[in-house]
């Protein structure tokens, strides 16, 4: 006699009280439910999240380890980066000092062209500007990386909310909060400015795309030349792209567009007679995009409204943890070798590699056998199945961190320049083979994605644990 299989699934946990016909969600996870409360920091909470935040304890281990490490090398950079973040005591006497400079040379901004200097430089440093930028393989020729420009020059998540009604109390708490945002930074005529700035963001969202139509593959793949783009936008760029490329200009010889009359519409906005409405809003921008690494005040009342106003979350995370993303977000790879080397066995590996060669040789099987599909469609079919890449676990090729430079001591410095170091590196892609090897996750992500463009599955090591493997 044989013994019965045990089935992984927590039959105690099954609700013996509603039946699966009536309703099966709660069947299934009522107990759960009912039990279980999302944390104050949280806006959601589920299986992910649980992993997540074990994760985030192992990588927390590793990064306060490194602070310890010898001076000079990869791991003391993780410790020094994760040092200026947890050193409340300087950032507090510091308060608004670190941006002190962006906002003097928005001050100093007396043209158009100027301005889009002051744009190019600050975007790269990490400040959001008019667009959105990032360069991927080409969709029309997927052997090439070009740069793709998106709508951008919002402060709220997309353009329904300076258009509908239901987000006046969401624009009336913005205002307030953007004049109280200024006054902190010390700006004058912080009402002024922040009437300035709700105006131009309220024109800015009328020429976006929405949501639904930003999703089209089709509608945003629009190839044009750097010549095309200029047509396109009725104004000069060339100042904007040589202080957001120098040395990298001809990376733009073409672009993808993704709203093109976007780009169509800032002609008529970037004018003269409108500087002094620009330079208000440039002044939140420098502001916004550094204050969660600026005293307690500017962290306060950013988070009161980013984080409650919009997401309802009540209480901003430990500053640990907000230190580890800092940490995760610039030196990602660096702490996913050692995540790897501590939380990922070989065996992992290996169970998840045979697990996936067999998933497909059952998809090629079944493919082979599908009498609907016709011989020439089977053989495309198998051929996108031979060419597709499961990658599990961890790169092979580590992102290489030697240009960035780390301070202990300056906080919005380290992120300026490792915003930097990231940007240069991905215009530096343009015009080299694709990079098969590259990840869009770190080892310690509990995540997966498919990504059409390279045919590829990945599956980071945080998420090949239980109760997902």
């Amino acid at each position: 006699m044989t013994d019965a299989l045990v089935s992984g699934l927590p039959l105690e946990e099954l609700s013996a009280d509603i039946r699966p016909q009536d309703d099966l969600f709660r069947h299934v996870n009522g107990a759960w439910i009912d039990r279980t409360e999302i944390p104050d920091d949280k806006a959601r909470w589920g299986s992910f999240h649980l992993i997540a935040e074990q994760a985030e304890k192992d990588v927390r281990a590793i990064i306060e380890e490194s602070t310890d490490a010898e001076p000079g090398t990869e791991t003391r950079k993780i410790g020094d980066l994760y040092t200026s973040f947890m050193d409340t005591e300087r950032i507090a006497e510091l308060g608004a000092t670190p941006i002190a400079a962006q906002l003097s040379a928005v001050d100093g901004i007396s043209s158009i062209p100027e301005l889009m200097t002051t744009l190019g430089t600050l975007e790269r440093d990490g400040v959001s500007g008019l667009f959105g930028l990032y360069v991927e393989p080409d969709p029309g020729n997927p052997q090439r990386y070009v740069p793709f420009i998106v709508q951008g020059g919002l402060s709220l998540p997309d353009e329904s909310y300076y258009r509908l009604e239901n987000f006046d109390e969401t624009r009336r708490e913005f205002r307030a909060h953007v004049e109280r945002m200024l006054t902190l930074a010390g700006v004058a005529n912080a009402a002024t400015d922040a009437d300035r700035i709700v105006a131009l963001e309220t024109e800015l969202a009328s020429h976006h795309w929405d949501n639904v139509r930003s999703r089209d593959a089709m509608a945003t793949y629009n190839l044009r030349t750097w010549t095309q783009l200029l047509e396109l936008a009725g104004l000069d760029l060339a100042p904007w792209l040589s202080a957001l490329a120098p040395g990298k200009e001809t990376a733009f010889d073409e672009v993808v567009v993704y709203q093109p009359s976007f780009i169509e519409s800032l002609g008529a906005l970037l004018v003269s007679e409108r500087l002094d409405d620009w330079k208000a809003w440039l002044r939140f921008a420098v502001i916004r995009g550094a204050a969660p690494l600026l005293s307690d005040e500017f962290v306060t009342e950013n988070f009161a409204f980013y984080g409650t106003q919009l997401t309802g979350v009540p209480t901003i995370r430990e500053r640990w943890k907000r230190g580890v993303s800092l940490v995760e977000g610039s030196m990602g790879e660096a702490v996913g070798r050692v995540y790897v080397e501590r939380h990922f066995p070989p065996a992992a590996k290996e169970a998840m590699d045979e697990l996936v060669a067999n998933l497909i040789e059952a998809y090629r099987r079944s493919i082979r056998s599908l009498e609907w599909m016709s011989p020439e469609t089977r053989e495309r079919a198998l051929a996108k199945l031979d060419a597709f890449t499961p990658k599990i676990g961890y790169p092979t090729t580590w992102k290489d961190y030697s240009a960035l430079e780390i301070d202990a001591t300056d906080l919005v410095g380290n992120a300026r320049r490792a915003h930097r170091v990231e940007h240069d590196r991905q215009l530096a892609k343009v015009g080299k083979p694709i990079d098969r090897d590259e990840w869009f996750m770190t080892p310690q992500t509990v995540n997966a994605y498919y990504n059409p463009l390279m045919n590829e599955i990945v599956f980071p090591a945080a998420i090949l644990q239980y109760p997902f493997f």
